[in-house]
C-alpha cells in the first residue's frame, strides 16, 4: 500500500481539522458524524408526538440509513422504485411510505410487488391509477393538499398538492372504495414557522369535515429545518409542540395518529463539506473546488450555508475579521456561483479549506461530474468541530 493510500485508510477521524492537517485533500471531502445523526433521531423521537419517518431522497447513503435504523427510525418515505428496494434491503422490517404523488404505471406495479401499503395522491387521474392497480385491503391512501407558502425557503405546492376542495373529494373516494383514508401535506422546505403547521392541520380538520371522513393518520410532512445560519438554531421543540396542540384542538375526539417525514431536519447537520480554495483572484473573489454542480447544488434555491470555518493547510483556524466575498465553484460555467456574497476571513489564502457545516441534505445525492469535477471522498469523524 502506498503512502497516500495508507493515510486515507484510517476508519474514523477526530474532526475535519485533523483530516485537513493529515491529508491536505485536493478534492472535496464530505465528512459524516454518526453521533450527530443519532442525536437528531433522538430529538425527533422525544419531541414529535407520533411516528418519525425519514425522507430517503435527502441523503440515501447506506451509512445514513443504517445509522437511523439503529437509532430507532422505523419508517421511511420512499419516492422511487430505487428507494423502495434500498430500504427493503437495508431495513426490511421498516414501513415504507410511497408519497411521491405522481407515478408511472410500471412504478405502481413495482411498488405493489414490493408490498407497499401507504400511498399519497393529489389528483383524480392519479387516484384512478391507484384504484386500478393497488389492492384495497390494508392499504392507506393519503390525499395531499396545499396552502399558500408560509415561512419556508421555497414552495413545494408549486408542483404537488391539491386544493382543499379537491382533497375532500379524493378523501371521500378513498374511503368509499375501502382503502384506509388518511391525509398528508408538506409546508415547504426549511420551514421555521410553527404557524405553517398549524394552518395546515386546521385545514386538514376542515377537509375531513367536508368529506365526512375520519382519517386514520395525518402526515405533517417534512420541511423541518436544519441549522443553516450561524447563531440561529431552529426551535424544533416549538414546532413539535404546536403540531401536537393544534391537532388535539382541531380534531378533538377524532384526533388521527401523527406521522412526520423529515429529510433535511434529520440528516443535514450530521455532515460537513470540506472544500479547498483554488484561488483568491486579485485578493477578492474566492474560487473553490466545489460549487453548485457539486455538493452545493441547492444553495442558489434556498440560500447559503453560512456556518463556515476556514482552515489553513496546517489545520489552523483563520480568525481575522470576515469580509464579504463572491464565491465561485470550479467549473467553466458562470452560473457556478453561490448566491450573493459570504463573509470569509480577511486572511483567507489559496490552498486554504472552507468547511460548510450542515451540508448533509441534497448534496451527496445531487453531486455531478460536470466539467470533469465532482470527485468527492467520504470520511467518518467523531466530531464536526
Amino acid at each position: 500500500m502506498g503512502l497516500t493510500e495508507g493515510r486515507w485508510a484510517k476508519t474514523i477521524w477526530d474532526n475535519p481539522a485533523e483530516i485537513i492537517r493529515t491529508l491536505t485533500p485536493e478534492n472535496p471531502v464530505m465528512v459524516f458524524a454518526p453521533t450527530v445523526l443519532q442525536a437528531a433521531a433522538r430529538r425527533f423521537h422525544e419531541g414529535f408526538p407520533g411516528l418519525v419517518t425519514y425522507a430517503v431522497k435527502s441523503n440515501p447513503d447506506e451509512a445514513v440509513i443504517r445509522t437511523l435504523t439503529a437509532a430507532g427510525i422505523k419508517g421511511f418515505d420512499v419516492a422511487s422504485p430505487y428507494e423502495i428496494d434500498l430500504i427493503g434491503r437495508l431495513a426490511p422490517s421498516a414501513a415504507r411510505h410511497y408519497h411521491n404523488p405522481v407515478r408511472a404505471q410500471a412504478e405502481i406495479a413495482h411498488a405493489v410487488e414490493a408490498g407497499i401499503r401507504a400511498w399519497s395522491v393529489d389528483s383524480r387521474s392519479e387516484l384512478e391509477k391507484l384504484f386500478a392497480r393497488v389492492p384495497a385491503e390494508d392499504c392507506e391512501i393519503s390525499p395531499r393538499f396545499k396552502l399558500p407558502v408560509l415561512g419556508a425557503a421555497y414552495d413545494f405546492g408549486s408542483k404537488f398538492g391539491s386544493s382543499p376542495e379537491l382533497a375532500a373529494e379524493l378523501l371521500r373516494a378513498v374511503a368509499e372504495r375501502g382503502y384506509i383514508p388518511s391525509l398528508t401535506f408538506h409546508p415547504g422546505t426549511q420551514c421555521n414557522d410553527p404557524a405553517a403547521w398549524e394552518s395546515y392541520i386546521r385545514m386538514a380538520a376542515e377537509i375531513c369535515e367536508a368529506a365526512g371522513v375520519k382519517v386514520r393518520r395525518l402526515n405533517v410532512g417534512g420541511g423541518f429545518p436544519s441549522h443553516r445560519v450561524g447563531g440561529i438554531e431552529p426551535d424544533l421543540t416549538a414546532i413539535f409542540d404546536r403540531i401536537g396542540q393544534t391537532t388535539a384542538e382541531a380534531f378533538g375526539p377524532d384526533t388521527p395518529a401523527l406521522v412526520c417525514e423529515p429529510g433535511r431536519g434529520l440528516c443535514a447537520d450530521a455532515f460537513s463539506l470540506i472544500a479547498r480554495v483554488k484561488a483568491v483572484r486579485d485578493g477578492a473573489n474566492v474560487f473553490l473546488n466545489d460549487g453548485v454542480y457539486g455538493a452545493l447544488t441547492e444553495l442558489p434555491q434556498i440560500g447559503n450555508l453560512d456556518r463556515l470555518q476556514v482552515f489553513s493547510p496546517e489545520g489552523t483556524l483563520r480568525e481575522q475579521e470576515p469580509q464579504p466575498r463572491a464565491i465561485f465553484g470550479p467549473t467553466c460555467d458562470s452560473l457556478d456561483r453561490l448566491p450573493g456574497e459570504m463573509a470569509l476571513p480577511a486572511d483567507i489564502q489559496e490552498g486554504d479549506y472552507v468547511i460548510f457545516h450542515g451540508a448533509g441534505a441534497y448534496s451527496l445525492v445531487t453531486n455531478t461530474h460536470f466539467n470533469g469535477f465532482g470527485q468527492m471522498a467520504q470520511l467518518t469523524v467523531k466530531s464536526l468541530l
